[in-house]
């Protein structure tokens, strides 16, 4: 096979910095693993008997492209509570991550400019790159704040999109009421569209969740199940906004993903019915353990929601820190997989106690080196 079949996009997208992590990992004989993106509790029971039931009852063939009526009857009866829009329609994607494609795939021509805050999911930059665009990346170190100036000098005549997320991977700051009325306001006035990535909607901890939706009825909203109700390899997410932005996303998933599949759409209602709360409160009581711990040796900032710090490396580079860290058999994950800048590194808190403990200790070990 030659190399020049490979199309010049796939060499812009660069896994090394994940792939390192984790061949460096494969050589730890008692792993202490505080690098999954995913909840460590199992997926609620009524959500899996919902599914084995789906399957036994013949629902494996495709939905329509935009989900089973009962799932989508549901989500939208949700949203049309929330917002009140109007012309708010909401659709099932595979996956958060499928929605999030879907999404600038739509929206962005070659060369046209998506605005990106950096700290960033590390899936964003290799989106937009996938779509055609360029990430245009603001800066939010060291306390990961949104300023709404710096957001405003960058929007340029190419600017398409701004891809906001609160709460935040990897950095876990919750992002102001000011701070998102302010993003709303400004993407009407400079029509671009602002994409807000929810994920993470349930785990706030210190103040409410808020969506910029609520200030721009055109904004585009990103969500799904895998982080609320531990359904990450179910690939169940959802997306709502503008009528004629969904149905032209949901036009792009029948010649792409088809559709979520069917028996877990099932699933999905199902898991609108689960009270989460007990699993969110158990997040938080395991971010102050670790803050509690930690903080007299590291500098934290944000880690307000979502099951993340994002610390910055007491000394050397955050790829170094890592190294050291994976030496003494603590695995997490060096903050340039999320960043322009090589100063921090994620903890995953999604963990058992135990294990939490066990990271702590290496942690504090390592502080100085």
């Amino acid at each position: 096979m030659s190399e020049s079949w490979i199309a010049n996009r796939m060499h812009k997208i660069d896994a090394s910095g994940i792939r390192k992590v984790f061949d460096l990992a494969v050589k730890m004989k008692n792993p202490i693993n505080l690098s999954i993106g995913q909840p460590h509790f199992d997926t609620p029971e009524s959500v899996k008997q919902a599914l084995i039931a789906a399957v036994e009852g013949g629902k494996n063939v495709y939905s329509v492209t935009q989900g089973i009526a009962p799932l989508r009857d549901a989500l939208q009866s949700q949203i049309q509570t929330q917002y009140g829009h109007t012309d708010r329609q909401v659709f099932v994607t595979s996956g958060t991550s499928g929605g999030l494609m879907l999404a600038l795939s739509t929206l962005v021509n070659e060369g046209d400019e998506v605005i990106v805050f950096d700290p960033y999911f590390v899936m964003y930059k290799h989106l937009v790159t996938l779509a055609g665009g360029v990430c245009r990346m603001i800066n939010t170190y060291p306390d990961f704040r949104i300023d709404l100036d710096q957001v405003r000098a960058a929007i340029t005549p190419r600017t398409k999109a701004i891809l906001c997320n609160s709460p935040c991977n990897p950095t876990g700051y919750v992002a102001t009421e000011a701070e998102l009325k302010g993003l709303a306001q400004l993407a009407a006035e400079k029509n671009v569209c602002l994409i807000s990535d929810e994920i993470y909607r349930v785990f706030c901890y210190d103040r409410p969740f808020v969506s910029p939706a609520q200030w721009n009825d055109q904004t585009l909203v990103i969500d799904g199940f895998s982080k609320s109700h531990s359904m990450t390899g179910l690939r169940l997410g959802f997306a709502h906004g503008p009528a004629h932005i969904i149905q032209q996303m949901i036009k792009l998933q029948q010649f792409t993903f088809v559709c979520a599949p069917q028996p877990v759409q099932w699933a999905g209602l199902a898991a609108m019915q689960c009270d989460v709360s007990d699993r969110v409160a158990d997040y938080a009581r395991k971010r102050k353990f670790l803050i509690k711990e930690l903080s007299s040796h590291y500098d934290i900032r944000g880690a307000e929601g979502a099951f993340y710090l994002f610390v910055k490396a007491p000394w050397g580079t955050g790829t170094e820190f890592v190294a050291k860290a994976i030496e003494n058999e603590l695995l997490i994950i060096p903050g340039n997989v999320f960043s322009q800048y090589d100063t921090h590194f994620r903890i995953s808190f999604a963990a058992e106690d135990q294990t939490l403990e066990r990271g702590v200790e290496i942690l504090k070990r390592i502080a100085r080196k």
